[in-house]
């Protein structure tokens, strides 16, 4: 499931590209088909990144890359093990709102990423997290879950105030919305339950099959019900 739109970023080859909370590794092997790029994953999950790894060999394997590189590294987000300036683009997808000290977080973001080099962050949107806050506490009182839900305002605020510039934003996966209703309705953590097996497993064929029908309804209901928004900025510099 991609989120970042890289067709908008127009990375050029050579880049060094920052994922920080890549996760099993969905946006660090998308950016490792980027031509000539160095493609760098972090987490704090070791689990996740041993599957990330497994990607991304997996993408060299069959070549399904772009030549370039990647690494992997075992980092927090408040406490990056990297220079000042380092990397072109930086990667920050549904991290943020599991951080308690977020300030930190996008300072740590911002001192990393070189100026003028483009920042992508996505949250999870207000009013389809408030729903699924309402509907079950588990959803976001378990560990490291969601600790509080950003209105789009407020999360530019933080960014631009760290010496960041939006420039674009968008809504994604709008069908993902009524997923995460029904499972919280039924229990976040249950996997008994035949209605939200069902729809993972609709999910999961679009993802792999990505019919033009479901692109369509996707792209038509993302203003909508986009589960997430994702922000598109620019260092000053």
């Amino acid at each position: 499931m991609i989120t970042v739109e890289f067709k908008r970023l127009s990375v050029k080859p050579g880049a060094k590209i920052l994922d920080i909370g890549c996760g099993s590794g969905r946006h660090i092997c998308e950016a490792f088909r980027i031509e000539g790029v160095t493609a760098v994953g972090a987490d704090v999950n070791f689990d996740d990144m041993v599957e990330a790894r497994g990607k991304l060999n997996f993408h060299e394997k069959v070549g399904e890359h772009g030549g370039g590189v990647w690494a992997l590294s075992a980092a927090d987000v408040n406490n990056l093990p990297f220079k000042n300036n380092s990397f072109d683009l930086v990667i920050c997808s549904e991290v943020l709102e599991h951080i308690p000290d977020h300030e930190t977080a996008v300072f740590e973001i911002m001192r990393v990423l070189k100026p003028g080099s483009n920042l992508v962050v996505s949250v999870p949107r207000y009013m389809p997290e408030k729903i699924c806050w309402a509907l079950s506490d588990e959803y976001h009182t378990a560990d490291r879950g969601h600790i509080r839900i950003y209105k789009k305002n407020e999360l530019v605020s933080l960014l631009e105030s760290s010496g960041a510039k939006l420039w674009a934003s968008h809504f994604a996966h709008s069908l993902h919305t009524p997923y995460w209703w029904i499972k919280c309705l039924t229990g976040p953590t249950r996997n008994d339950s035949r209605i939200v097996n069902l729809y993972h497993r609709f999910l999961v064929w679009d993802l792999m099959k990505k019919p033009k029908i479901t692109c369509f309804l996707d792209g038509l209901l993302n203003p909508f019900f986009g589960k997430s928004i994702v922000l598109y900025l620019k260092k000053a510099v």
